[in-house]
């Protein structure tokens, strides 16, 4: 073989290219044998920026923007253009003052000081400059420095937060990223030009503007933009608290666990947490005669059995005779659960539930009638009965945990008038800097991997191998019904990750170079990275993070 050759497997079909090819090159000659846009690929296993030359013989697999790597890429690129069409339109002291909150349904909530001054159309006029910075393609480069360097850089830039941040990383480097003029440090992969970011719009919205993108299920589409009200302002509600504490980012968190100690921090955020369920406990128990049914529903690891115990508790205080139900005991039988597209057994969909039973139980229950509830057998896969009777008094409430506990097919049967519903999630207030967030999907990732390999015995790479599955169950069976709740609880504590951070380390660390979740458990591991850890010897014993990490007074 020629020696300025290299040889590129791609799907089991060997090609020869010229040494030193970039890899956006091969993107593009094999674009159109791909139904959504090449962004990134993977090159002998390791995920890849398509700048990047070929100068071995390697397989490559492509990344595109309908998978989570991908996807996540376009966010990003499509974030540091609007930044780029700010500095370029309002200078760079504005940009300084944008800063990424959260997620809204499939955008991301931004404000900007000064925005309503500015008037209505400069985001028009920023949308405008952002399809001009796509339209002429240009290239986003990367640059490493040292991290000394980069902190400096910030200072000058007056990105204040992540001076702060780069203060506690032990890395040596850090890659910068820049279209023409315009640099900002970016957590994560990007797209090589601009171009690639075709999709996308911007929203005005409460005190801000959401960048409304594409779903990874459709990246070549944008949905519209609908508000989410309710979860909206718990988000509000938690950010709040953290300006509260003074932390907002890492950085401040970090500062905090370094020069003050975080167990004031930890009795306050829990002291909130507290004050937070006896009000809802309240509201329960002012409508106790009417709400005999309390369903509390969430996406996976949002800590709903701790929260219903907690919950009971409160109501307990208030005279009430709570009874904590969990909707897995529902589960039909193993051979009897439905399968999904892939031909894998569906614990996520409600006809894995078996709802006529569940209704007729609770009817019975309603009516005063003596019930005998199932308890699942989770290794036989069998639902079992052993004596567990139940007769509701006047005092007495259900409360009853499960994924689906707010949508009305579950409890199609019972009056709505019996029925009080609560959403729980762990929706993250913190975040890395003003620019990068801190996914709401990730903290629960991070919260699971901990959990079941304390109480399950599941490895990391087993976990993150599922976590698909969990989160494509959770698009379909929970977000679209999570504005119906009468109330909704933020399980997220502003610490938990650098707490996490000492638990969850060594087993990702246990996922090997060759396994397909290593680029996952590599990207997690970066994330913690950022982190100034705490032992959880601190964290108080009913807290919803025990659920996790162990020691729970509750049975969890």
């Amino acid at each position: 073989m020629d020696s300025q050759m290299v040889t590129a497997t791609i799907y089991g079909e060997k090609k020869e290219y010229a040494y030193g090819v970039r890899l956006s090159e091969i993107a593009k000659e094999w674009q159109e044998s791909q139904k959504h846009s090449i962004i990134l690929m993977l090159v002998d296993g390791k995920l890849t920026e398509l700048y990047k030359s070929l100068k071995k013989d390697a397989v490559l697999e492509f990344v595109t923007t309908a998978d989570e790597a991908g996807h996540k890429s376009y966010q990003r690129s499509a974030c540091l253009i609007l930044l780029k069409a700010i500095y370029k339109l309002a200078g760079k002291e504005c940009v300084n003052q944008v800063v990424l909150h959260h997620s809204v349904g499939a955008g991301l909530y931004f404000t900007m000081q000064g925005l309503e001054e500015m008037g209505e159309t400069f985001l028009e006029q920023v949308k405008d400059k952002m399809h001009q910075i796509v339209d002429a393609q240009i290239p986003i480069m990367k640059r490493s420095e040292s991290t000394d360097q980069a902190i400096k850089l910030f200072h000058k830039h007056h990105m204040y937060d992540k001076e702060k941040l780069f203060r506690y990383r032990r890395v040596s480097k850090v890659n910068i990223y820049r279209i023409e003029e315009f640099e900002d440090y970016l957590y994560g992969f990007m797209a090589p030009h601009t171009g690639y970011i075709q999709y996308f719009d911007l929203v005005p919205y409460e005190d801000g503007f959401v960048l409304q993108l594409p779903r990874k299920q459709e990246p070549e589409f944008v949905p519209e933009f609908k508000p989410q009200p309710k979860i909206f302002q718990v988000q509000k509600e938690s950010e709040k608290w953290g300006r509260m504490m003074e932390i907002s980012t890492v950085g401040e968190l970090n500062n905090q666990i370094t020069q003050v100690g975080i167990q004031q921090v930890m009795l306050v955020q829990e002291a909130l947490h507290e004050s937070k369920i006896a009000s809802i406990a309240e509201k329960i128990a002012s409508e106790a005669k009417d709400k005999k049914i309390i369903l509390i529903a969430g996406p996976s690891s949002s800590g709903k059995t701790t929260f219903s115990h907690r919950l009971s508790v409160q109501l307990s205080a208030h005279g009430l005779k709570p009874h904590p139900i969990g909707m897995d005991n529902y589960f039909r039988n193993r051979e009897d659960t439905p399968l999904d597209e892939y031909g894998n057994k569906n614990f996520e969909c409600l006809e894995a539930v078996d709802v006529e039973q569940f209704n007729q139980d609770m009817q019975n229950l309603l009516k005063g009638k003596r019930v005998e509830l199932p308890e699942f057998n989770f290794k036989a896969g069998q639902r079992e009965y052993k004596g567990n009777f139940l007769q509701l008094g006047q005092e007495d409430v259900l409360v009853i945990e499960g994924i689906h506990g707010i949508n009305d097919k579950l409890s199609h049967s019972l009056p709505k008038e019996s029925k009080f519903r609560i959403y729980i999630s762990a929706l993250t207030s913190l975040n890395i800097d003003e620019h990068n967030r801190i996914p709401t999907t990730d903290a629960r990732l991070i919260r699971r991997i901990v959990r079941d390999a304390r109480t399950r015995g599941t490895s990391a790479q087993q976990t993150i191998a599922m976590w698909e599955s969990v989160r494509r169950g959770e698009e379909q069976y929970i977000f679209p019904f999570q504005e119906d709740a009468d109330v909704m609880f933020n399980s997220a504590l502003i610490y938990e990750l650098a707490c996490l951070k000492v638990y969850a380390e060594p087993l990702l660390f246990g996922i090997g170079k060759d396994e397909p979740e290593y680029n996952e458990a590599k990207r997690l591991l970066k994330f913690f990275d950022y982190f100034v850890p705490i032992p959880g010897e601190g964290v108080p014993v009913n807290s919803i993070l025990r659920e996790f990490i162990g020691g729970s007074c509750f049975h969890v």
